[in-house]
């Protein structure tokens, strides 16, 4: 008889973190280290590349990945951003498309959200909520290059999609929490409704790290779905079958769409149903993102269907035409460490008046006026890309947090005493007024005390002659904030994107020139390189 070469049983498991082919070489790989007949091959530079990818370590990067997305600036406007993308591979160009806040709203970076478009994985052209309608538009266009014109939809996933995630990890999955209690850290007088908001996670497990974010599904506010309703001429509870499903109409409006932005699909839909010839031209002019009479901005779906009442579509087709409803993520300002089985949100109420009717921000009212103790939660993690605090306890850190920017400052400090890390921590915190608004006020004067807060500084918009925000308190502390700096301190930002973040960073730029003599635009790119400058911005 031939002597036959021994059959090894594959030597990694089935869930090994590798594709078949990978799992494949290197089953055969070990298998000839471990076989007394084989011999071990080494893999050609092709192969190897095919296995692992490209390009191998020590090779630079293909030009356009090695492009460093100049565009990736969240307080640029979406024009500039294409143009510097214009050139570009397409998946670079959805990349600039976005709205550059990596805050992971819909599942992903700006990056990974224009890959899996790019790639086709990924559908859905609605995510990007931040980047809204200009986003949408510049993605529906950039998508008719993909597939000879074939464009991704920007449809809900079909009813019943498996999750892509653990329960409570992703918006696909989000799991049940329940509701504590909210308490207005304002006091009276204040121009600004801010809670603290208390949620239980002890019966669902989740879990969290200081810096994540956590995401809610509110509902529309009853008295908008009911004024939509009446101006659709249906009842609440009529029976409507949309996308496959049967639900009330308070159920659809409720919790299924969106009640906020029309969507430029519902200016299209009045347009053909719209008996006006003037009416229908400027539907058709509005769902092209035009703006006929200089309203479009205030134009939510209620403020549609008001301003052109003759034209009245099928509920079922109303719904069609609408967006899916979000969720929202808040910066979480809490630790577990301190708070165990319980995640807290600081929370701006959002209301304000447009013609004679007040608009409400969905979550921030929802988790204010429409939920009570005991009420059960939709809800989930995001998991923190790039924003958490230095891994050892020592290293000083500065924040940066004016208004609810606060929030994940509050998480990073009271993470720091209860673990009893020894490293200096300098807080800018700004708001409008000191006697109304200064959010967390005795409790900073504990961390204070506790010498976990190192330093305060405190800058109040509204309280005397000239406005005094954060930057100009870093300018007056630049030459203590250049030392932190050199002491290797870790710098980090929360708040408003387009403005707030970027007088910030600028602020830090000039302070590096004037008190380091550095380039300062390079060396806070250095900073964000090696992870030292964070931003958790909005």
């Amino acid at each position: 008889m031939t002597a036959q070469t021994p059959i090894l049983p594959p030597i990694l498991p089935e869930n090994a973190p590798f594709s078949p082919e990978q799992r494949a070489w290197l089953n055969g790989f070990f298998a000839g280290l471990l076989s007394l007949d084989g011999g071990v091959q080494s893999l050609s530079p092709d192969a190897a590349k095919a296995l692992l990818g490209s390009p191998l370590p020590g090779e630079a990067k293909p030009a356009e990945e090695d492009d460093g997305a100049p565009w990736h600036d969240a307080s640029m406007p979406i024009n500039e951003r294409m143009q510097l993308a214009e050139s570009k591979p397409l998946r670079r160009r959805m990349m600039a498309a976005m709205a550059q806040q990596d805050c992971g709203q819909c599942g992903y970076l700006c990056e990974s959200y224009a890959d899996a478009l790019a790639r086709g994985e990924e559908k859905k052209l609605n995510l990007c909520v931040p980047g809204g309608k200009e986003t949408q538009r510049m993605l529906k266009k950039l998508a008719l290059e993909l597939d000879g014109g074939a464009a991704p939809t920007a449809e809900a996933p079909p009813p019943g999609a498996p999750a892509a995630d653990a329960p409570g990890r992703s918006r696909e999955s989000p799991v049940e929490a329940t509701f504590l209690s909210r308490r207005r850290l304002n006091a009276e007088g204040s121009d600004k409704e801010t809670n603290h908001v208390e949620i239980d996670l002890s019966q669902c497990g989740l879990t969290y790290e200081p810096g994540d974010s956590f995401g809610l599904f509110a509902s529309n506010a009853p008295e908008l779905c009911g004024e939509v309703t009446a101006r659709l001429g249906a009842a609440m509870d009529d029976a409507v079958t949309h996308d496959g499903e049967t639900l009330t109409l308070r159920a659809w409006l409720s919790d299924k769409v969106s009640l906020g932005v029309a969507p430029d699909a519902l200016f299209e839909l009045l347009g053909t149903y719209a008996e006006d010839a003037d009416d229908k031209a400027k539907l058709a002019r509005l769902a092209e993102g035009d703006d006929p009479d200089g309203d479009l901005e205030t134009l939510d779906v209620l403020a549609a269907l008001e301003k052109f009442p003759g034209a009245t579509p099928p509920v079922a087709e109303f719904l069609a035409s609408l967006e899916p409803l979000q969720p929202r993520l808040y910066s979480i300002s809490s630790a577990l460490s301190a708070d165990p089985g319980k995640v807290s949100l600081t929370v701006d109420a959002v209301r304000y008046r447009v013609g004679d009717r007040t608009r409400l921000g969905l979550a921030s009212t929802y988790l204010a006026d429409r939920v009570g103790p005991g009420d059960r939660l939709r809800v989930y993690v995001q998991k923190a890309h790039g924003f958490a605090l230095p891994k050892d306890g020592a290293t000083p850190i500065i924040m940066v947090g004016p208004g609810t920017g606060i929030a994940p400052f509050r998480s990073f400090l009271r993470e720091r005493r209860a673990t009893g890390a020894e490293g200096d921590a300098w807080l800018f915190f700004g708001h409008q007024r000191e006697a109304t608004d200064f959010l967390y006020r005795e409790e900073l004067a504990e961390l204070q005390e506790a010498k976990t807060l190192t330093r305060l500084s405190l800058a109040w918009s509204r309280d005397g002659s000239e406005k005094v925000y954060v930057q100009d308190r870093m300018r007056e502390a630049g030459a203590e904030l250049w030392s932190w700096l050199e002491r290797g301190a870790h710098f980090y930002v929360c708040g408003d994107a387009k403005r707030m973040a970027a007088d910030v960073e600028k602020a830090l730029v000039d302070i590096v020139s004037e008190h380091g003599g550095r380039d300062g635009k390079a060396f806070v790119a250095e900073l964000r390189k090696a992870g030292r400058y964070q931003a958790d911005v909005y």
